[in-house]
């Protein structure tokens, strides 16, 4: 018995009908719409319907056709809603007709281009009905996949991952989401054309651009993006951004002279801390570069090549990495927390800086430090001034350090104290501890904050004359509060630093 046999009520379809060509209609969606009751499809206020278009040859002529005519598309409304307000209206008012219908027990087909729940219309018509009558989703051909197929070039292989952004969305924020896809799919161009270009131009990804107009439709267009004229783009077109892995030149061959370097901060541990810009570019790169411990912190990519090296040979491996870029390759060096925070953008422009290198390009993309992540899992310990120390004396002697921590602590700054120890290294902490114990008060808070945002991440908080030297490694970073710092134990026992943004006047 069917549901309708049972309830005395009909059922509802969403019907998908693919990207455009008839032929590409599923057998189901086919079969629904020659035996619906009634067949139901949007419009504009012009009547035209491209859904029923599409689904034209298989109307049998008996059925009862529902126009669901938007009052509004992307002109201004007096509703007192504004614009969402009007679209509400009328998805309501258009799911009571169709409730009409399905109270009389007749089977009600709502047809979709594309899919009917990827930015379909007839989402808005399941949202208001599906629960309350029998219901069934056809699934159909997405924009997504048609223009692949036009374009004949894979959307994600490997790893990769596809991101669909609506070309809607603020300029800012489609730059970002671009610079951090593998691969990805906009949507929705139309009138958004000429901001969905800049973010791609801005994100380095406008050469990689293809455009989809229409496809499987009348009037396909294909050709790449950055030779579209912005007044020409219907709402019907994707901009596509196909996989990175099947395009990319085996790299003996990229000895065009179009190389670079790029210096990236990933943070100061795992994915979660590592930018849009820096995803993207690692994700562009023919060549990767840097300490093994930091380059294991990418994931690997077809097609890429990794060069590894120790972590005192910062010269050499920009030498490398230059080198490389001048042979044609896209390439990343690879650094933790922010390159130019002690670490290799310093040690990249030295080197680029020498006659041999200075016509490569060399960009510097930022990253979290260690120093702001530390203090994040704190509190605000850096929330007035503070200066930024390396403990290390391998590249400067100890007196310079002393000096340095000396002026800072007579300025009552916050320091930030970045390389406390290693294991060649063990007396540097004990005696930057006595040195500021001449100006702090032994109270005075210390974070201790040793591998912030990975597996063995560990933060206590200390006071100054009991800071056990014992305790810090080479993963350590020591945030030293001012005599302004406050350490406060708020509810559940937990304590968190701050320093006051006010300072008290002589």
């Amino acid at each position: 018995m069917t549901d309708r046999q049972t309830s005395g009520v009909g059922r509802l379809y969403g019907v998908g009908l693919g990207p455009g060509d008839p032929s590409l209609v599923t057998v189901r969606a086919a079969e629904l719409i020659g035996k619906a009751d009634v067949v139901a499809y949007h419009s504009a206020r012009h009547g035209r319907s491209i859904a029923r278009s599409i689904a034209e040859r298989y109307l049998t002529g008996g059925q009862v056709e529902e126009k669901l005519v938007y009052p509004i598309t992307v002109e201004t409304t007096d509703h007192p809603g504004g614009y969402r307000g009007a679209l509400d209206d009328f998805y309501e008012e258009a799911a009571a007709r169709l409730a009409a219908h399905l109270d009389a027990g007749r089977d009600v087909v709502v047809l979709a281009e594309g899919d009917p729940l990827f930015y379909g219309s007839y989402q808005h018509m399941h949202k208001r009905l599906a629960h309350r009558y029998p219901t069934e989703v056809v699934p159909g051909v997405t924009s997504v996949s048609a223009a692949a197929a036009r374009l004949g070039q894979p959307l994600t292989e490997a790893e990769e991952t596809l991101t669909v952004i609506p070309g809607t969305l603020p300029e800012e924020e489609l730059t970002a989401r671009i610079a951090a896809a593998d691969s990805a799919v906009i949507m929705k161009l139309g009138r958004t054309f000429p901001a969905v270009r800049r973010a791609l131009e801005r994100a380095g990804r406008l050469d990689d651009a293809q455009y989809v107009e229409r496809a499987f439709m009348d009037g396909e267009r294909i050709l790449p993006l950055a030779e579209v004229e912005g007044e020409t783009v219907p709402y019907f077109s994707v901009a596509v951004l196909p996989s990175k892995v099947a395009p990319l030149e085996p790299v003996e061959r990229r000895t065009d002279g179009a190389g670079a370097v790029a210096v990236i901060g990933t943070g100061p541990a795992g994915p979660l801390w590592l930018t849009p810009e820096a995803r993207g570019v690692l994700a562009e790169a023919t060549d990767l570069v840097g300490y093994t411990t930091y380059l294991d912190r990418v994931p690997e990519r077809p097609g890429q090549r990794r060069h590894a090296s120790d972590n005192k040979v910062e010269s050499e491996r920009a030498e490398y990495a230059l080198e490389l870029a001048r042979r044609g390759h896209k390439v990343a060096v690879v650094s933790s927390g922010d390159p130019g925070v002690f670490a290799m953008a310093t040690a990249v422009l030295e080197v680029a800086c020498e006659e041999a290198y200075r016509d490569v390009p060399v960009r510097i993309v930022p990253g979290m430090t260690a120093a702001h992540a530390a203090a994040s899992r704190a509190g605000a310990p850096l929330g007035h001034d503070y200066a930024v120390v390396s403990l290390s004396d391998r590249l400067k002697p100890w007196d310079v350090v002393a000096r340095r921590l000396r002026a800072a602590a007579e300025a009552d700054l916050v320091l930030a104290l970045y390389n406390p120890g290693s294991k060649s290294r063990t007396t540097q902490v004990a005696l930057a501890r006595d040195l500021l114990l001449e100006y702090r008060a032994p109270e005075t808070p210390v974070v201790m904050a040793r591998d912030v945002g990975g597996p063995t991440e560990r933060v206590r908080i200390v006071r100054l004359g009991e800071l056990d030297p014992a305790l810090v490694d080479m993963r350590t970073i020591l945030l030293i509060g001012s005599s302004q710092t406050r350490a406060v134990e708020r509810g559940g026992g937990v304590e968190v630093v701050w320093t006051p943004r006010r300072y008290p006047e002589e």
